[in-house]
């Protein structure tokens, strides 16, 4: 064999029977085949195990799922590129001309657009209520209607979803329910009947913010026909991203609960102080839905929401000031994050729509990191004083 060819063929190295590596290596190929044309039509037919093209399936990726989907309680998951590749991808793959969604005020931007406009221009309706509304989504569902999806906690107030009624309603009604369960993380949820969770992989899953990735979490008879669609959209997660966030998957119980702890003790320096009109954390008793979110949650979050009497011009220094929160978008990283009404969206909400969200020009939210709590306390602290004006 000449050197071209061989640079093209390299010799393989197989781990002998008995030996295996501790980490599972990273399959970066993008084609893999079989001994022979009729193995080949065989997984093709689907009559054999195994892996073909990595758009529509990767060992590397598929461990990431089989893994995501455990944690969940579920026995499927589709990975994707991005969180908003999985909610996209699923909205395209569940919905068709004529049908109706049940959506809420107090939900993720790019979910509000997805639903709204792109869905919207191929026909789907919707109705967006508030997620406190349990009167209005019943006569909501009504009517036909194919999805309810939600979040909760919610983004960025932290109001707590009745999960059990909205999954009971949306049923009744014929109607799948979708949850986005970023907030909240893996190992919480899982005990309710909802169809399929939704995730943002860039948060806790990575948790050190240097990679993107989504997935869709449920039953494997439902999310059968959607990898067809996934595929065929393209929106696929590479098999190095999948490897980079089941490394972080190793330290994602210790952090979560860690940045738990940090955000309760940051929510109750916030409620005892002046400058602060309102907190939103639904571990403090002060939160109207704390003792819904007591049942539900193992771990009330890592996200503090809370809004400052001065408004706009308070939010915008106490942002300044701090000097360990970046001024940045996303959530659930080591790093902690600051994100001011500016930063959020909601311009497309009317007036009514604006204030069903809860975000006032005042309203401040913190994502807590892994840094030392009493630096974080030190840094909010000095912030709120030079936020008081």
């Amino acid at each position: 064999m000449k050197k071209p060819t061989r640079v093209n063929h390299p010799p393989t190295v197989e781990l002998p029977p008995g030996n295996r590596a501790v980490v599972a290596p990273i399959y970066q190929s993008v084609k893999f085949e079989f001994d022979s044309l009729a193995d080949t039509e065989r997984y093709l037919r689907g009559e054999r195990p195994g892996f073909f093209y990595t758009r529509a399936s990767n060992p590397t990726t598929r461990q990431l799922e089989l893994l995501l989907a455990e944690l969940q309680g579920r026995d499927d998951c589709l990975v994707t590129a991005s969180g908003v590749g999985a909610i996209s991808q699923t909205l395209l793959a569940l919905t068709r001309q004529g049908d109706h969604v049940l959506c809420f005020v107090e939900t993720y931007n790019p979910t509000r657009y997805l639903i709204r406009r792109l869905l919207g221009r191929f026909g789907v309706t919707h109705t967006m209520l508030s997620i406190e509304d349990l009167a209005g989504v019943e006569r909501a569902l009504a009517a036909p209607t194919r999805l309810v999806i939600f979040e909760s906690p919610t983004n960025p107030i932290t109001r707590i979803a009745d999960i059990a009624a909205l999954t009971r309603l949306g049923h009744t009604a014929g109607a799948l329910v979708v949850m986005d369960n970023t907030f909240a993380g893996f190992h919480q949820h899982g005990e309710y009947q909802v169809d399929l969770f939704v995730h943002s992989l860039t948060k806790y899953a990575s948790g050190a913010g240097d990679v993107m990735g989504g997935a869709v979490i449920g039953r494997s008879e439902l999310l059968r026909p959607m990898r067809t669609d996934f595929g065929a959209l393209g929106g696929t997660l590479d098999p190095h991203a999948a490897f980079l966030i089941l490394r972080g998957l190793k330290t994602y119980f210790v952090r979560y609960q860690a940045q738990c702890a940090s955000a309760a003790a940051l929510a109750q320096l916030l409620a005892a102080h002046p400058a602060v009109a309102r907190v939103h954390y639904p571990g403090l008793p002060a939160h109207p839905q704390h003792a819904l979110a007591a049942r539900q949650m193992r771990d009330f979050g890592t996200i503090v929401s809370f809004d400052l009497h001065g408004g706009e011009a308070a939010a915008r220094r106490f942002a300044d000031a701090l000097e360990l929160f970046a001024l940045a978008a996303s959530l659930g990283s080591t790093e902690s994050l600051v994100v001011t009404p500016q930063m959020m969206g909601g311009r497309e909400l009317n007036a009514e729509q604006q204030r069903l969200s809860g975000i006032t020009a005042g309203t401040v939210r913190l994502s807590i990191g892994l840094e030392d709590a009493d630096d974080l306390a030190q840094d909010v602290s000095q912030a709120l004083g030079a936020a008081g004006g």
